[in-house]
């Protein structure tokens, strides 16, 4: 938030229509970045965390549906809290457009719900039950493909949403109207965005309860 404040973007000469809008995507970029690097360090661990011990939750009556879930929430809900907090005090420091500040918070906390998911299923994929320290789980090799997801992640994401919302915002400014074409486009983007980020969570969520099942500890 300090960064986006620092900017001087309403000092002096006025600011472009684009580039306030061209930073109000970067920024959530930036933002699902934040994310995807603490649920590397707090929910990618999750499962590892069991440690040897993990046998007996698999040989105890105890569903390890139910564990991933409380395992998931657990995770999800402060980062969506840190989310929340972050787009929409940046949104608010840019003085960003209704609609922007409304599809941008939306879009981000549907992307957390998408990380945290991702989060789970890399480190249910690549245990490290031996690890003493907890900080160190998420430095090996599936930490670092976790990483590399989410960031694809978002970036498509992101990618699917800009244009549409770029293209709705300059023309209502432009004109005070906007085209059937281009609001079409916007809500197909927009679509397009959530049920690829429901994909994510629901496979990822899938692969991660498989894998579960089929971890072996000795």
């Amino acid at each position: 938030v300090y960064n986006i404040k620092v900017l001087p973007l309403f000092e002096g000469e006025a600011v472009r229509f684009l580039v306030v809008n061209v930073i109000s995507f970067l920024n959530m970029g930036l933002v699902g970045f934040v994310i995807a690097a603490i649920a590397a360090r707090f929910v990618f661990p999750a499962v590892s965390l069991e440690g040897r011990t993990f046998w007996l939750l698999k040989s105890s009556p105890f569903d390890l549906r139910t564990l991933l879930w409380t395992k998931y929430w657990m995770g999800a809900v402060p980062l969506v809290l840190i989310a929340a907090a972050i787009v929409i005090g940046t949104n608010i420091v840019l003085r960003v457009e209704p609609l922007m500040m409304t599809l941008s918070t939306l879009t981000m906390l549907l992307a957390t719900l998408a990380v945290t998911a991702l989060a789970l299923c890399f480190g249910a994929l690549f245990p490290r039950f031996r690890t003493e320290n907890a900080a160190d789980i998420a430095t090996g090799f599936g930490g670092l493909v976790f990483m590399m997801s989410s960031i694809s992640y978002l970036a498509l994401v992101i990618g699917m949403e800009a244009w549409p919302v770029y293209m709705f915002l300059r023309q209502r400014a432009e004109t005070g109207t906007v085209t059937n074409a281009v609001t079409g486009a916007l809500v197909l983007g927009v679509a397009a965005a959530v049920l690829f980020s429901v994909v994510v969570i629901v496979v990822s969520l899938a692969i991660a309860r498989r894998r579960v099942g089929e971890i072996e500890t000795a």
